[in-house]
């Protein structure tokens, strides 16, 4: 995924409105709670994510975290397996970075440029090639990337309606049709982080750094 200019936005924090909110939060911990998210990509039986385990780790009260590796390792992509998105409206996530003081968390590609995250997911039967149809089944939420990764808690919000970037050069309004087909026929589901030469790169820690996921919707 090459790295475009992407606009940093500030979301608001969740809040009950007596619609059905209990209910959601309810569903939120399942997913959280599954066990299904990994930490990869791994494809063909290889990890793209080094130095730290492929599995999250679960906190009590809920929720879980991923120790950000140091030099030498990185977080890459984070994922579960939903399934279609058809009807959906968006996809939510409220996380918080802990780091200790003046550690910084870089891109495992281009440590000077700034680290980034991003909602993300991807169509079923994907080869990995980027190359041919597979170039628009993998679509980054570009457009509510976070950047830099740094410690504090946030929201993010991407709207399945917004103009979500493929693997190269495609796009949701590029190419409708493919972002349609993508969203009907979707698997993974999650973020991702890096920045310079890709936001699905991997990013690691100058010292001691963990990301801490409390809730996820697909709403």
């Amino acid at each position: 995924m090459l790295v475009r200019a992407v606009t940093v936005i500030t979301l608001a924090l969740f809040a009950g409105s007596g619609d059905g909110s209990e209910a959601k939060a309810s569903a939120a911990a399942d997913v959280l709670n599954t066990g299904d998210w990994v930490v990869g990509p791994i494809i063909r039986g290889r990890s793209y994510s080094r130095g730290i385990s492929a599995y999250p780790t679960p906190r009590r009260g809920g929720g879980w975290h991923v120790d950000i590796p140091r030099v030498g390792g990185s977080v890459n992509y984070v994922t579960f397996p939903h399934g279609s998105l058809q009807g959906k409206r968006r996809i939510v996530m409220r996380y918080r970075i802990e780091a200790d003081p003046g550690v910084r968390i870089v891109p495992k590609t281009v440590p000077t440029q700034p680290s980034m995250i991003t909602l993300y997911f991807q169509r079923g039967g994907d080869t990995w090639s980027g190359a041919g149809p597979f170039e628009a089944f993998r679509w980054y939420a570009t457009f509510a990337t976070r950047s830099p990764v740094t410690p504090g808690e946030y929201v993010m919000v991407a709207s399945l309606d917004g103009n979500w970037t493929a693997v190269q050069t495609s796009s949701a309004r590029t190419r409708p049709a493919a972002f349609r087909d993508a969203k009907a026929e979707a698997d993974q589901v999650g973020f991702v982080l890096g920045g310079g030469d890709g936001v699905g790169h991997g990013v690691y820690a100058t010292g001691r750094a963990r990301l801490i996921v409390t809730d996820f919707r697909v709403e």
